[in-house]
């Protein structure tokens, strides 16, 4: 479903990623697991084009999307939960659900969508005419996931969605992202709590200043020691 092949990214004269090359096939949940500024993040907005790629490719659905601009990938149906939430805090959560279906003009469709949303985060229901702003960080993180829903991604991709948040309402946040993969949406998760985004996960990758230094079956990386050891705390 995607393929990123040789990827470059450079903030002027930093380079962020030095040529990495990853997959990510249909009805998977891949994650890119790595410490603080592996470029993880980068990673992420340059698929979804927010930073440009300095070289290499991203291919969406066997297209090249690589200088594709952000609102077209997100009608061609890839959708982005940013770090840091990214929510509109003086709109109301209903404001910002209807903001992540901007693409779209099938009301009808549009309406189930925000149904299903609502369903799927019950809390934003209750707070539906609320400002963001004044909701807690956990409501903040499942507002930024149903507003990316609302653009009916196949592909979603998550940056750092337990972000700060309490460990209670992380593990709720990690059982919907295994509800809405079982829905049929692939995800590519980046998360630094590596215990959990490899549990979740099908496959992982993991960054390293840059460069992808490990990659393969998600459970095998976790029982690895070097993942054990770097991302996890010592095993006893």
């Amino acid at each position: 479903m995607l393929e990123v092949s040789n990827l470059s990214v450079a903030y002027g004269a930093i380079k962020a990623l030095h040529g990495i090359s990853l997959k990510v096939n249909e009805g998977e949940i891949v994650t890119l697991i790595g410490s603080n500024g592996a470029g993880k993040s980068t990673t992420l907005r340059a698929i979804s084009g927010i930073v440009r790629a300095a070289s290499g490719r991203v291919t969406y659905r066997g297209q090249d999307i690589t200088f594709t601009p952000p609102h077209e990938i997100v009608r061609m149906g890839l959708s982005q939960s940013p770090e840091g939430r990214g929510i509109f805090s003086n709109m109301s959560v209903a404001e910002n659900l209807d903001l992540g279906a901007f693409t779209r003009t099938d009301h009808a469709a549009i309406a189930k969508d925000r149904e299903k949303s609502l369903n799927l985060f019950p809390r934003l229901r209750e707070r539906i005419n609320q400002n963001a702003g004044t909701l807690s960080g956990g409501e903040q993180q499942m507002l930024a996931m149903a507003r990316a829903l609302m653009a009916r991604p196949r592909l979603l991709l998550l940056d750092e969605p337990s972000l700060g948040l309490a460990p209670q309402i992380v593990q709720v946040i990690f059982k919907i992202i295994r509800e809405i993969n079982a829905d049929g949406t692939t995800i590519l998760l980046v998360e630094q709590n590596a215990h959990l985004a490899l549990k979740v996960a099908h496959r992982a990758y993991v960054l390293e200043v840059g460069r992808i230094v490990m990659q393969g079956d998600a459970k095998k990386l976790a029982a690895s020691d070097e993942v054990q050891n770097a991302y996890m705390g010592k095993r006893h």
